[in-house]
C-alpha cells in the first residue's frame, strides 16, 4: 500500500500533467461544473465581507466566483498543483479579481491557523486525499465556530456516463484494473450518507446532503473524446496506461 506522501507525489505528478488541458478545455468544464459552483455558493449563504477557503481550487473555480460576491472579503485558494494555481491567477487576474491569494499545499494538512475562515468550499477534491478523515478534520478546525463547509462529489459511475462511455471504450481495447474502493478515486464518495458520516466525525452538525444534475455538451463526438481523454483524471490515466501497454508490446511504429 502506498504511502500518504506517495499518494500526494504521484497526485501531484498527474494533475500537473492535466493542467494544460485543463485551461485549454476551461469554457466546456465551466458549463458543465457551473451548476455545481452556484449551489455551494448558494449554501455558504456568503456575507460581504466573508474570509473564505477554496480546498483543491484547480484553475479556481468556485473561489473565483465567490471572490466577485465578497468584495470586503477575502478567499485564499488552495492546490497541492503550483501549475493550476497559476492558470487560476491567470483567470483571476483577467477578470480583474484582486482579493484572492494562493496557496500551494495538501487539503490534509493546511497551513492556517484554527478558526481562520467563515467558510470552506471543497468542489471535487475531497474523494482524492489519502487520509478523508484527516482532511475533514483539518476543514473543520481552520473553521470558525458558526461556520459553513460545502463539498461536491460524484456520485456512482452508472449516473455519470460522460466518463463511463470512455471507460467503457478504453476496456474495449484493453484489460482495465479495478479501481480500489477505499484509495483515491472519482466515485471513491459516491455511496449516499458517506460524506456526512465523514462531517459527522469531524464534529460538524446541521449536515445535509443532495444532488445536482449536470449535463456535458461538446460539439461532437470527436471533441467529447478529445476533451474527456486529456482531462478527466480517471479516463486520462487509463487511457495513458491503455496506450503505453499497446506501445510496449509491439516492435512496428
Amino acid at each position: 500500500m502506498s504511502s500518504a506522501d506517495e499518494i500526494r507525489d504521484a497526485q501531484r505528478a498527474r494533475w500537473a500533467g492535466l493542467s494544460a488541458s485543463w485551461e485549454k478545455w476551461a469554457s466546456i468544464i465551466l458549463d458543465q461544473l457551473g451548476p455545481v459552483g452556484a449551489a455551494i455558493i448558494e449554501r455558504l449563504d456568503l456575507a460581504d465581507d466573508q474570509r473564505h477557503l477554496d480546498i483543491a481550487s484547480g484553475t479556481g473555480e468556485p473561489g473565483l466566483s465567490i471572490a466577485k460576491l465578497v468584495p470586503n472579503g477575502s478567499v485564499m485558494l488552495t492546490d497541492l498543483v503550483p501549475e493550476m494555481l497559476e492558470i487560476a491567477s491567470r483567470r483571476a487576474r483577467a477578470q480583474g479579481i484582486t482579493n484572492i491569494e494562493t496557496k500551494v499545499c495538501s487539503g490534509d494538512d493546511l497551513p492556517f491557523s484554527d478558526a481562520t475562515f467563515d467558510s470552506v468550499s471543497v468542489r471535487f477534491g475531497y474523494m482524492f486525499f489519502p487520509d478523508l478523515a484527516q482532511a475533514t478534520a483539518e476543514f473543520a478546525r481552520v473553521l470558525k465556530p458558526g461556520g459553513r463547509l460545502c463539498a461536491a462529489v460524484w456520485v456512482k459511475p452508472e449516473e455519470n456516463a460522460w466518463t463511463t462511455i470512455a471507460m467503457q471504450a478504453i476496456a474495449t481495447e484493453t484489460v482495465v484494473a479495478r479501481l480500489d474502493p477505499d484509495g483515491p478515486n472519482m466515485f471513491r464518495c459516491a455511496a449516499p450518507g458517506a460524506v456526512s458520516a465523514l462531517y459527522e466525525g469531524a464534529g460538524l452538525r446541521d449536515i445535509a446532503e443532495w444532488d445536482i444534475d449536470l449535463e456535458l455538451v461538446t460539439r461532437s463526438p470527436e471533441q467529447y473524446w478529445e476533451m474527456t481523454s486529456e482531462h478527466v483524471s480517471l479516463v486520462a490515466a487509463r487511457f495513458s496506461r491503455s496506450t503505453s501497454r499497446r506501445g510496449s508490446g509491439s516492435g512496428n511504429t
